[in-house]
């Protein structure tokens, strides 16, 4: 044990710190950020898949329930657009450049007002202005389109009229209800009160908002990095304790060997028993083999 007192001295144990609390990370956060990433990935894309193969259903059968796994659905819905509900969502993009979502109130022929995204819209030239919005079709409408949740609001970005339209920055029912002055009736969803997102050529819409691709991407793989990460710490730990005390053991045997005493020569006047008792050096040696004396 005393060969490990070396382990006490700060910088290692700055350095046994350092790696456990790396190797906690590592456990603890780092790699079930990215497994939980990947379990939730995967769970969107698995109902985006389940969403396509199933038929539409009417979103009145949907209202007033749980909203397990309600997003990605699609749904139906019969109804009126609400006249002068226009809402943009700023500072989005389509194809690249700077865009606008355009949102509006439809209320159904059961009488609840849901919340729906109409589409993708160019900024006008110069891309800082929204361009000319055209109302959605008056009258009785059937609206096929998927259920999405609700993006949460910002609070450091309050709603603004500008350029003639009523602007925020996410999509959330409850926001742009406010906005409105409408008591829109969210869809529930595991991210909370829902929306619907046309489909092409419906009614009313303008360019879609595409579906995200179906890849569960890196986050497995980068998770199983952080556990390796989080094994190799510790071990990498351990290869330096091993290597300072193989070291250390070196270092002493060099010194005990550098530490001997060397024969002592014999007596000047030493008797020929004596003489015959000494050691025979390696130049004695030599020249008893080869003959007269090595130079």
């Amino acid at each position: 044990m005393r060969r490990l007192t070396f382990l006490l001295r700060p910088s290692w144990v700055i350095l046994a710190l350092v790696v456990a609390g790396f190797a906690y990370l590592c456990f603890t956060v780092l790699a079930p950020w990215q497994l939980g990433k990947n379990t939730t990935t995967s769970e969107r894309n698995q109902r985006i898949a389940d969403s396509v193969e199933a038929a539409p259903v009417d979103v009145t059968t949907m209202l007033g329930g749980t909203g397990q796994d309600t997003e990605w659905r699609r749904v139906t819905a019969n109804g009126s657009y609400v006249p002068d509900s226009t809402v943009l969502v700023r500072l989005r993009v389509l194809d690249g450049a700077p865009g606008y979502a355009v949102l509006a109130a439809f209320q159904l022929d059961s009488g609840a007002t849901v919340l729906v995204d109409r589409g993708m819209v160019a900024a006008a030239p110069g891309g800082t202005r929204p361009p000319e919005i055209a109302a959605p079709p008056a009258g009785p409408q059937r609206l096929e389109a998927r259920v999405r949740a609700s993006e949460g609001v910002d609070p450091k970005r309050v709603p603004t009229t500008e350029d003639g339209y009523r602007q925020v920055y996410s999509l959330d029912t409850a926001q742009e209800s406010t906005v409105l002055g409408l008591p829109l009736t969210p869809i529930p969803t595991n991210g909370g009160g829902g929306y619907l997102q046309l489909a092409e050529n419906q009614p009313g819409a303008f360019t879609p908002v595409a579906l995200p691709q179906l890849d569960a991407g890196p986050y497995l793989s980068y998770g199983l990095q952080w556990l390796a990460f989080g094994i190799m710490a510790p071990l990498g730990l351990g290869y330096f304790v091993y290597a300072e005390l193989r070291a250390r053991r070196r270092e002493r045997a060099e010194a005990t060997t550098d530490s001997t005493p060397a024969a002592a020569p014999p007596p000047a006047h030493s008797t020929p028993t004596e003489t015959a008792q000494a050691p025979v050096s390696n130049e004695a040696r030599l020249a008893d083999r080869y003959g007269g004396t090595r130079r």
